[in-house]
């Protein structure tokens, strides 16, 4: 692939895509794209990089000189390009195989794995490497506050990605952490997700097992401790095994742990960290963190700056506004174990005088029924829960779709207050009716949510301004 030259992106708008795209154009490449949904920012930025767009998906799309297609994960079989590729007998691609060619071969990858905050930990350690003068590359699945952008790439030795364990391409089932050839591999946490792929957490579990199989001697595997799902994958690894959690057989263990508003701080092997963040799950992040970059060779005190300066991620815990005394934070929580401590974490950070939770159950998972009594509990957690309709229901059969009417008795009768509700307009309606200064509403979703914070903060404050009259 090194001695091609003209590379066509399928799906280039994405937000992977557009930033290699847009690297391997700095490479010296031609690069040329195509995507369904052409709009700024994405689409302003390749164009300031001199990648040529085309809207749309089309055969005469791809340039009579192609010599790589790269195609992208949500492309499928059906799509004009990706057939015309196949017709022309083309030489067609996934993005992890272009990453691990032109970006990542003879470097420093760092990849950080899981089911829950892959993109918080992710996120910590390429801001500890940044502030510590290392200018790293990164890919990340958010936003990280502090770099402004989910990928870059440099020319640094260290390279810090989010390791996905969903598949490559339509053409290639592994998971694409695989392609991203580890010299550090952290495993947060494992547990039953993506259930449009994956069959059962056994399926799961062995997809990070060979993640496992393919970090060098000379590496390191960071496990969560506390984690029976990951210590078991972790069994008989031929690379380094150091286990990290709050239990007294972890190899590093997290110990007193204090929680002070909206910071937290912990000590590993004798060294004091705090991180502006609140909840157990980001010290555990925070820690995977340390525990990565101590064995990239940055000192405690260089560690303990980056940690200080970090300033979180969009769309976790972030609050998007406040108007009439009521608080509406923005959280990416979809999972039943992210939910449970999404909603916990908030409850530290701001002390409402009521929680409210918006579910909208989006996920290729939350959509089944396969987590329908796990939602039940994580959703008890707040004192008001809400749960929008189901999104795209057709695309799941109804006797696997989630319920959300059961979903709320469920939660009813452990004592939380819920409504199912189909609309955004009508979720608006009822928290702008019912809720009271002091309470804090908590909107958890994987998508935008039909806009819903902004109508939810418009329509408080118009409701406040009518009130003050």
């Amino acid at each position: 692939m090194s001695e091609k030259k003209n590379f066509h992106f399928v799906g280039v708008c994405g937000t992977a895509m557009g930033s290699v795209a847009a690297a391997m154009k700095a490479k010296g490449y031609r690069v040329t794209g195509s995507d369904q949904n052409v709009y700024p920012p994405m689409s302003t930025f390749l164009e300031q990089q001199g990648v040529e767009i085309s809207s749309g998906f089309k055969a005469e799309h791809l340039p009579e000189d192609a010599d790589v297609i790269v195609i992208g994960n949500a492309i499928s079989r059906g799509n004009e390009e990706a057939e015309a590729a196949l017709d022309r007998k083309l030489l067609y691609v996934s993005l992890p195989e272009v990453l691990k060619e032109h970006f990542l071969r003879g470097k420093r990858n760092f990849v950080v794995s899981g089911t829950h905050g892959k993109t918080t930990t992710t996120s910590i350690l390429t801001w500890i490497f940044e502030s510590a003068g290392k200018n790293p590359s990164h890919m990340i699945g958010g936003i990280p506050c502090n770099m402004g952008q989910g990928a870059r790439f440099t020319d640094s030795d260290f390279v810090v990605l989010e390791g996905d364990e969903y598949d490559t391409a339509f053409f290639d089932k592994r998971s694409k952490f695989l392609h991203y050839l580890p010299e550090v591999v952290v495993v947060n946490n494992i547990e039953f997700d993506h259930a449009d792929i994956y069959n059962s957490l056994e399926e799961i579990k062995l997809t990070f097992r060979r993640l496992l199989n393919i970090v060098p001697r000379n590496g390191m595997a960071f496990v969560n401790g506390d984690c029976p799902n990951s210590l078991d994958v972790a069994q008989g690894a031929p690379a380094p095994v150091t286990t990290v959690g709050l239990a007294d057989s972890s190899d590093i263990q997290i110990k007193d742990v204090a929680y002070e508003g909206v910071t937290s701080s912990f000590t590993l092997e004798g060294e004091r960290y705090t991180i502006p963040m609140s909840g157990e799950f980001n010290v555990r992040n925070a820690a995977m963190a340390v525990c990565s970059a101590l064995f990239a060779g940055l000192t405690p005190d260089e560690i303990r700056a980056g940690l200080l300066g970090f300033e979180g991620i969009a769309r976790r815990q972030e609050l998007r506004g406040e108007a009439r005394g009521v608080k509406v934070v923005d959280d990416f929580a979809h999972h039943p174990t992210a939910i449970q401590q999404a909603a916990d974490a908030i409850r530290q950070k701001y002390d409402p005088k009521r929680l409210w939770v918006i579910f909208e159950p989006r996920s290729n998972t939350t959509r089944r029924n396969v987590f329908q009594n796990e939602l039940a509990d994580a959703l008890s957690r707040a004192d008001l829960a809400i749960v929008a309709a189901v999104p795209n229901p057709e695309k799941v059969a109804e006797s696997d779709r989630l319920s959300p009417e059961k979903l709320i008795a469920d939660i009813e009768a452990q004592g939380t207050h819920g409504w199912f509700l189909h609309t955004v307009d009508e979720i608006v309606a009822k928290v702008t009716e019912l809720a009271e200064e002091g309470d804090v509403v908590a909107v958890l979703s994987n998508g935008g949510f039909g806009g819903v914070h902004d109508k939810l903060l418009a329509s408080l404050e118009a409701s406040a301004k009518q009130g003050a009259l």
